[in-house]
């Protein structure tokens, strides 16, 4: 299957000048979102991790049932204000602008191994300031796996120290 038939670009959103890789065809298509994640859990089946980390909000639709096939645990990073109990913080540089994230301070406990799961690899700016946050909650990055990942911003090198996977690469 190729599951680039399922993306599709939107030109100047959110902003003027950038291409926006949609996946809203690839979710609506209940055969290929079924292939997205049956690789998923071929690739992680015998993952070292302990839980998965979504990254608000597309990772999030990845995340979860790929941890309820692995039967592994979730612990969200999410936008500030969205998680009710103490957090961890930090701020990172979008393609397109700047942003906070959070995750609960007592989401994972100390040397709890985790894979990060989100939609997309762009200059890697949301995924560093993730792996940043399970870091001060205790946690280690054992792998970053993404749906796409578009080569061309280099996201890889803002990364270095993580292994990193993407089924779709542009």
């Amino acid at each position: 299957m190729n599951l680039k038939d399922y993306i599709r670009d939107v030109p100047d959103f959110p902003e003027p000048g950038i291409i926006f890789k949609d996946i809203t065809p690839l979710l609506g298509d209940a055969r290929a979102f079924d292939h997205v994640i049956s690789q998923l859990v071929e690739k992680y089946r015998d993952g070292n991790f302990d839980a998965i980390v979504p990254v608000e909000s597309r990772g999030f639709l990845f995340g979860a049932p790929l941890a309820r096939e692995l039967r592994k645990p979730i612990v969200p990073v999410r936008k500030p204000g969205k998680l009710p109990a103490e957090t961890h913080t930090t701020d990172y540089k979008l393609e397109y602008g700047t942003n906070t994230m959070e995750i609960h301070v007592d989401g994972l406990e100390k040397g709890q191994k985790v894979l990060i799961m989100d939609d997309l690899l762009a200059t890697g700016g949301t995924l560093a300031a993730t792996a940043r946050l399970v870091e001060m909650a205790g946690g280690v990055v054992t792998e970053i796996g993404v749906i796409i990942e578009l080569s061309f911003l280099d996201g890889r090198n803002n990364l270095s120290d993580y292994d990193i996977y993407s089924m779709i690469q542009y």
